[in-house]
């Protein structure tokens, strides 16, 4: 990387756009080998249309996905359907994106499983994947193929688990 290399911060609907963008330019896999029943992820987001088309993407790539319009929709679909991972991306500041987190994972009773991808923060570089509680990340991907290695990777991990 050059040393006169400029990070650009964008916004969470720009993030958004992008990746979704990227994603037509790109062939789709399956997220699923050998067999294996598909994972199912819990997309919590309060965007109606952000919210279908990462259940669309997500879905070719072999997931099985329930959306949530925002927290407490998502305690009800966590508790009836128990997701694999939750990728939840809400308006307002990530501070409250993290307390989001916590309260669906205790009001679901999920215990410290599954992760919680929290998606699309402004406050960090484009590219970013950080762990900011057990099990629960903070990213900002600047394309779709990264959220879903990002996203496959806690799968794999938890299924190792």
């Amino acid at each position: 990387m050059c040393a006169n290399t400029q990070t650009q911060v964008f916004s969470r609907d720009t993030v958004i756009r992008r990746i979704i963008v990227s994603r037509t330019n790109e062939i789709s896999f399956r997220a699923i080998e050998g067999g294996q029943s598909p994972a199912r992820i819990l997309v919590v987001n309060d965007v109606e249309e952000t919210r279908d088309v990462l259940e669309k993407l997500l879905t070719s790539d072999g997931y099985r996905v329930d959306a949530a319009r925002g927290e407490e929709d998502a305690v009800l679909r966590a508790k009836r359907e128990l997701p694999a991972l939750i990728l939840v991306s809400l308006g307002g500041p990530e501070e409250g994106w993290v307390a989001s987190a916590a309260r669906i994972r205790n009001g679901a009773e999920l215990g410290a499983s599954p992760p919680i991808v929290l998606f699309g923060a402004e406050g960090i570089p484009e590219g970013t994947e950080v762990q900011i509680d057990t099990n629960i990340y903070l990213t900002s991907p600047d394309n779709f193929d990264q959220l879903r290695r990002f996203l496959r990777r806690l799968l794999d991990r938890a299924a190792s688990v």
